[in-house]
């Protein structure tokens, strides 16, 4: 498996953290040296290993903000 170079350019927040340290967080991430993106996934206290994710352009997050408002809890 090739090695995945990225980089964390802003933090936006933390959604939750496990008992283990690691945070369920949402970043702009450039991956590879590619235009940064949003990205949700958990990560390692030291941001050096990672769970799976998604990673959204801005369109995509917008119209996820609007799926999420039409939601009723």
């Amino acid at each position: 498996m090739p090695d995945i170079k990225y980089e964390i350019k802003k933090t936006i927040g933390v959604l939750s953290e496990s008992s283990k340290g690691w945070a369920k967080e949402l970043n702009i991430i450039s991956w590879n040296g590619k235009e940064p993106k949003y990205d949700l996934r958990e990560w390692d206290p030291e941001h050096e290993k990672m769970g799976k994710g998604v990673t959204l352009t801005a369109d995509e997050l917008k119209k996820l903000r609007d799926l999420l408002n039409e939601l009723e809890f």
